[in-house]
């Protein structure tokens, strides 16, 4: 497509200047040292100019967002935010009147830091505890359709590309690979497309990419996560798929 890629590690020194764009594919380390993480963001966007944009980077790397989405009516799983030393946290857990939760850190990836369990518990109980002494930290209502999958859906420029069916392994709600789980073919129903544009169109800037994690609970498909820093494309699962992120990439290049 006339355009020379690149590998090179985030924290890496490079001559960031001497590209024209920089394409955020893989950096699975960037929320063990976040502040650091969004720095090389804005340097790199002063140097370049990087995508996805420095303020879609930072809005969606606290899964605070969440709320913000909630609140304007999209549908996501019912969730309680609590900040870095919030008080009585379990308290505020059981209040909701949850009988089952995932607890996880504000700021992760891969399910990592995530426990799923009664909310009454003391290894519940334990466990959001440390969280909360640590960092922000999110509990949901866990919905027992997880355990029959999750949907992505994925978009190039703002147009939808492909999307897949996430399975975890029998008696795991995770659906990534590293826990054992699995991924097929999806054609994604006119409500899913539905909700994954309305969720986007909250996002602070353009989306050169988006991956939008779906959950069907009890027929309404509902937001678990909105992934816009370094998802897995799962580019090959989707004919095509390549050629499309490639074209979304080459109109930057070009605008």
């Amino acid at each position: 497509m006339g355009f020379e890629a690149e590998v090179v590690v985030w924290h890496d020194e490079v001559d960031w200047a001497s590209f024209d764009l920089v394409v955020i594919r893989s950096t699975w380390d960037y929320f063990d040292r976040l502040e650091e993480f969004l720095d090389w963001a804005d340097r790199v966007d002063s140097a370049s100019r990087i995508i996805n944009s420095p303020k879609v980077i930072r809005w969606n790397s606290h899964k605070g967002y969440l709320a913000q989405l909630g609140e304007a009516g999209i549908p996501v799983l019912p969730s309680l935010a609590l900040a870095k030393g919030a008080a009585r946290p379990v308290e505020r857990m059981l209040a909701t009147g949850w009988g089952e939760v995932v607890i996880k850190p504000a700021v992760d990836g891969g399910a990592r830091g995530a426990l799923k369990g009664p909310a009454i518990s003391p290894e519940t109980a334990d466990h959001l505890s440390r969280l909360v002494e640590a960092g922000d930290t999110i509990v949901q209502a866990y919905a027992p359709s997880v355990e029959l999958g999750e949907t992505s859906l994925f978009f190039f420029g703002g147009t939808f590309s492909h999307a897949v069916r996430k399975v975890p392994k029998p008696g795991d709600y995770r659906v990534q690979a590293m826990h054992g789980g699995s991924e097929e073919d999806h054609e994604p129903t006119s409500e899913e497309l539905e909700v994954a544009t309305m969720a986007m169109a909250m996002a602070p800037d353009e989306l050169v990419y988006a991956r939008v994690d779906l959950l069907d609970v009890t027929g309404q498909p509902t937001l678990m996560e909105l992934e816009l820093i370094e998802p897995d494309l799962f580019l090959r699962t989707a004919p095509g798929s390549v050629e499309r992120f490639a074209v979304a990439v080459a109109a930057q290049l070009q605008g």
